[in-house]
């Protein structure tokens, strides 16, 4: 009886699958449905939005259709004179000092004058007409015009420019302009899409894609004073500085600024300044035609794992101070070398440059407070800030002395005492005492640790470097630990550590 009624409900089963095929076979003969639809000729509000988000996954053209024309096309220029091929020939002193023996020269035309041209990129950031554009782009012009994509050309204003970071400012007389909204670049995060918008080669406006590839990058490669460039590798070239940096949001989060590249084309790693940098150099430059920084008046380097195990830290962290300059801000507040600041106004600070580009984002006269550790303890500092100003950077300087003795098998490095001759020639403050290195084996532990010829040790492991013998106590007295020096170089103090064994 059960394999009767088993079997009647199995074919029961049977009947009702084969006619559910029949209809839907039947619907799709009726309706002509394809197997990859392209359009479903009902579709559901579900349906709507994964075909929106699909579209958007595959296309940025909504968002550069917003951008682009506020992306401008700046062209400078300025008259220089070619130099004459010998200025001195016909000065009457030259020519009363070498007699008649001196050849006359023949009448030349005076040195005619030549228009050097520029072309860069540029960002409309309000609708009365200013303009972001990197400094290096029109630095020195005598004349500057704008484009926009509409091909319309003004003659532009230069309302302020500031070389540190490599921005300056541009008024057009004109309104209603389309302008790009600043975007908070704190909150950008290394594989964010970034969009690039502007004139690479003279080619015209260009859009390129990428991601952002790094952040709190220094490159060196310009001025180098408050570098805390967006890396993208979104293609940048020639022509595309002052240009947009944008997210999928069409905000502005950069200015593009820098390559990195042998050839001077693209290879992929390209710098923006951050949208917060230039908004802060954006108001201060609209509001009074130039940029105040605030100033700690201190050297510091991040803390290496060498640097805290040398100074007994548990852990990497904070910035070491490696001098502090007189009647500074730093010096008022009590900051000393070999002070370890970890963090500033409560928030953690693990890297030199992004402690200098906070302080100098703070206005001159404001009161921070900094937590220091100082000998295995915490305490914190209260500094009011100076102003920076813009000083011309010193080369490097060398030494030809004559080699005394040193610890060159443990250093690699040979050293002489500091004399007046050397100090002169190093240029060194009056009162400055060390040994001088005066060679660098290249295989050494001295040269992997960055020292150079020139450079004046002044401590080890904290105590003064007066002659040889306190250096090699100094490298006994380390055990396994690396040594750490005070060295003076061209008038700064850095910390170097040097492993010994």
């Amino acid at each position: 009886m059960r394999d009767k009624k088993s079997l009647s409900a199995f074919r029961l089963k049977g009947v009702a699958l084969l006619a559910a095929l029949l209809l839907s076979l039947a619907a799709c003969g009726e309706q002509g449905v394809s197997k990859y639809p392209i359009h479903p000729p009902e579709a559901n509000v579900s349906d709507n939005n994964a075909a929106s988000s699909t579209a958007a996954r595959n296309s940025y053209a909504d968002v550069v259709s917003r951008v682009a024309p506020a992306v401008v096309t700046i062209r400078s220029q300025r008259r220089v004179r070619a130099p004459q091929q010998h200025p001195f020939m016909d000065d009457p002193s030259f020519r009363d000092f070498f007699g008649d023996r001196m050849p006359r020269q023949q009448p030349q035309p005076p040195p005619r004058e030549r228009v050097q041209r520029g072309m860069g990129s540029g960002v409309i950031v309000s609708a009365d007409g200013h303009i972001l554009t990197n400094h290096h782009v029109v630095d020195g012009a005598e004349e500057v015009t704008v484009e926009l994509t509409d091909r319309r050309t003004f003659d532009a204003k230069l309302v302020g420019s500031d070389p540190p970071s490599d921005l300056a400012v541009l008024k057009i007389e004109v309104n209603d302009l389309p302008a790009l909204k600043l975007g908070d670049s704190d909150r950008v995060r290394v594989g964010d899409v970034a969009l690039a918008v502007g004139n690479p080669l003279g080619l015209g406006q260009t859009v390129t894609a990428g991601i952002i590839s790094a952040k709190g990058r220094a490159t060196g490669l310009s001025d180098g004073s408050f570098e805390d460039f967006l890396q993208t590798d979104a293609p940048i070239n020639q022509g595309n500085s002052g240009g947009a940096l944008v997210n999928t949001q069409g905000e502005l989060v950069g200015i593009n600024s820098q390559i990195l590249s042998p050839s001077g084309g693209n290879i992929g790693i390209g710098f923006a300044i951050p949208s917060n940098m230039a908004r802060n150099v954006l108001e201060q430059i609209i509001s009074t035609g130039k940029v105040r920084r605030g100033q700690l008046g201190i050297v510091v380097q991040s803390v290496t794992r060498d640097i805290a195990a040398s100074l007994g830290l548990s852990e990497a962290r904070g910035v070491i101070v490696s001098s502090v300059n007189p009647e500074s801000a730093g010096e008022r507040a009590g900051l000393r070398r070999g002070d370890v600041i970890v963090s500033l106004n409560g928030d953690a600070v693990d890297d030199s440059n992004v402690l200098r580009n906070r302080i100098a984002s703070t206005a001159p006269g404001t009161e921070v407070t900094l937590t220091v550790r100082r000998e295995g303890k915490e305490e914190q500092l209260r500094a009011t800030l100076g102003e920076h100003i813009v000083a011309q950077k010193s080369d490097d300087a060398g030494a030809d002395s004559a080699e005394g003795q040193s610890e060159k098998a443990r250093l690699g490095v040979t050293v002489t005492p500091l004399t007046p001759e050397l100090a002169s020639r190093l240029k060194l403050a009056s009162g400055a005492q060390g040994m001088v290195v005066t060679g660098v084996d290249p295989a050494g532990p001295g040269a992997d640790a960055g020292l150079r010829e020139g450079d004046l040790i002044e401590q080890a492991n904290g105590r003064a470097v007066r002659a040889t013998e306190d250096l090699r106590a100094a490298i006994e007295q380390s055990n396994e630990r690396p040594l750490l020096l005070l060295v003076n170089r061209g008038g700064q103090t850095i910390f170097v550590t040097v492993r010994t064994r």
